[in-house]
């Protein structure tokens, strides 16, 4: 087994008690016109014209909303609006068919979706409320349950 060089390095060693870590540390500045020379941490802030990377739901949601919406919109347009990949969306249909809330239906060359609105939500905290009325909340027309 061959033993590791270490890189030369051009700072000689100091003893422990004084060394220092190789963390990145946040930038810092001085507390502002208080006299206290104390560094204080600037964290990077969120400008007003950018949006959050996070939603309140998840790609799951999207897509139920969106065939909520209109049930034969093609796995492509899907993809585009919620923002994701063909595949990925082929993949949450996939799985939300496995769990009983869709049902795929071929019409001529398109799919169509038919969402079963009396299944619960799967969390414990909402379980109490069904797909039907999140699907309800989202809508745009805030129409009635089809």
């Amino acid at each position: 087994m061959k033993k590791r060089r270490s890189a030369p390095t051009s700072h000689s060693r100091t003893p422990a008690s004084s060394t220092t870590t190789r963390r990145r540390m946040p930038t810092t500045a001085t507390a502002p016109a208080t006299g206290n020379s104390t560094p204080v941490a600037v964290l990077p802030t969120q400008t007003p014209t950018e949006q959050p990377r996070w939603t309140f739901l998840t790609n799951h949601a999207h897509v139920l909303v969106l065939l909520w919406q209109n049930p034969a919109m093609i796995v492509r347009e899907v993809a585009r609006q919620v923002g994701i990949t063909e595949r990925a969306v082929q993949h949450i249909l996939a799985e939300l068919e496995t769990a009983g809330i869709l049902q795929r239906t071929r019409v001529g060359r398109q799919n169509h979706y038919t969402i079963n609105v009396a299944v619960p939500l799967r969390h414990p905290i909402e379980s109490h409320r069904t797909i039907g009325e999140l699907l309800q909340l989202c809508s745009r027309a805030g129409a009635a349950l089809k």
